[in-house]
């Protein structure tokens, strides 16, 4: 995950670990943000950014850490991003959002830190992209268990016990993929002894 954005110190903060004399000015409150309203505005500015590098913007975060604030952006596209792809999104947004705020119109107020990242296999699938991208994989969904093998406009089909089943978008809710783990007894390594190796030596 790349991080970037604001986090300078301010003028006038006292170093880590003095403790404040009472003649010292304290440092003021930092200021009380709209959480909903400042993910709206950031979500404005971001969106078109992410859009025209190719991506999906899947979620935009806001939370309070300290004296600044955390953004945290998901993107996704299909085949999934690497972590160039990440780096380089993420200095398109960082641009963004500086570009928005010198314009005249304040985006977040106070510091900030820019998280970028891709989704885990813990975000639910709640859209027909996410089941797209997970095709081959074992979802759980409305109290099935099943391997997605199709995924078109309407819905998906599942492989439930080696039945397909059709399920279309309206009556899907949102669906978890399945951690699985390779059976030792099919596992691959790449160290195991070829058997007809060292055949005919002495």
């Amino acid at each position: 995950m790349t991080q970037r954005g604001r986090a300078g110190a301010r003028p006038g903060n006292r170093p880590a670990g003095r403790r404040q004399r009472d003649d010292e000015p304290r440092l003021p409150a930092p200021p009380r943000v709209d959480l909903a309203a400042a993910r709206a505005r950031l979500r404005e500015v971001i969106e078109p950014v992410v859009a025209a590098a190719g991506y999906d913007l899947e979620d935009v975060g806001l939370s309070r850490a300290g004296r600044r604030h955390v953004v945290r952006v998901l993107v996704d596209t299909d085949g999934g991003i690497s972590l160039d792809d990440v780096a380089v999104v993420s200095r398109d947004i960082s641009a963004a959002l500086d570009a928005a705020e010198e314009s005249g119109g304040e985006v977040l107020a106070g510091e900030y830190q820019l998280e970028v990242g891709s989704p885990g296999v813990d975000r639910p699938l709640t859209e027909a992209r996410h089941w797209r991208r997970n095709r081959g994989r074992l979802v759980a969904v409305n109290g099935l268990t099943g391997r997605v093998i199709d995924v078109d406009d309407r819905g998906v089909v599942l492989d439930v016990d080696g039945t397909p089943r059709s399920l279309l978008f309206g009556e899907l809710g949102p669906g978890k993929v399945q951690i699985e783990f390779k059976r030792m007894d099919e596992a691959e390594f790449g160290d195991e002894e070829d058997p007809d190796e060292g055949e005919g030596e002495e």
